[in-house]
């Protein structure tokens, strides 16, 4: 199945599941949009970026053909993801439900924490996650506005980065939580930071690496990855778009990610 996996997220943030899916799956073939253009999707009410999301996969179907689609953004998850699951004809998967698994596979105390952007803490998705797993927990979910603007502009660390963290992490870390998950996708870029006013017995985790793994399983089980012979002949090709600046996606995202953002192209979307 040669076909390309698909992947989506408002900006940068989502670069941190393309790395892990690329690092767990070498061989298949990857198309990234990142809606530069457009960002940040945190604050835009929920019927505006359902409106987005559902562009932005209908763009990898229709123009790139993908054989799956990976909702690289929280925000995008909470607003679309059950319709985009039945639309679509191709699988999707999202980085809410790995996260919260991740999530409570780390708590020892079940004093767990969520943070992420505006939009995706105020819809609830991860409280349903969690609930949905039938453990018992507690779970405190803080909104941390600006952080997902600090990334896109490059700037993971400094005064400004560690004032606006103490502000709004203060109400996860007066709920004495031990495990964090860093429920946006541009955050593990600001993961020192984080770590550094959370402190050593808070365990950060991240829905990168769990959603990879999700992937690769969901994937395989459907006979729908790329073979040894196939990988063989055509080493896997990862491509990367904007809808914003790409001289500014690929130096900025190159640095996040790699040097596989140098040769970044723009996407148009429809209006």
């Amino acid at each position: 199945m040669d076909r390309p996996i698909g992947m989506f997220d408002s900006g940068f943030g989502g670069l941190t599941v393309a790395r892990a899916v690329i690092d767990l799956l070498p061989n298949e073939h990857l198309v990234y949009i990142g809606d530069t253009g457009r960002y940040p999707y945190g604050p835009r009410p929920q019927t505006e970026v359902r409106e987005f999301a559902h562009q932005l996969a209908w763009s990898l179907v229709n123009d790139f053909d993908v054989k799956a689609i990976v909702v690289a953004c929280n925000t995008a998850s909470a607003a679309a993801l059950h319709e985009l699951e039945h639309e679509m004809p191709v699988p999707v998967f999202d980085v809410v439900a790995p996260g919260a698994r991740a999530l409570v596979s780390a708590t020892h105390s079940g004093r767990i924490g969520v943070i992420g952007t505006v939009g995706t803490i105020s819809s609830g998705a991860y409280e349903r996650e969690v609930e949905a797993l039938d453990v018992e927990v507690t779970l405190t979910a803080a909104a941390c506005p600006g952080f997902v603007e600090f990334v896109e502009r490059g700037q993971t660390s400094g005064d400004d980065v560690t004032i606006l963290a103490e502000r709004l992490l203060a109400p996860v870390k007066q709920a004495n939580v031990d495990a964090l998950l860093l429920g946006c996708t541009h955050y593990p870029y600001l993961a020192r930071v984080i770590h550094e006013v959370m402190g050593p017995e808070v365990t950060l985790v991240s829905s990168a690496d769990e959603t990879a793994f999700v992937v690769r399983d969901r994937l395989g089980a459907a006979g729908l990855l790329r073979d040894i012979a196939s990988a063989a002949l055509e080493p896997a090709q990862h491509r990367f778009l904007s809808s914003g600046d790409i001289s500014w996606f690929a130096d900025l995202g190159g640095r996040l990610l790699g040097p596989e953002l140098r040769d970044a192209a723009q996407w148009h979307h429809d209006t």
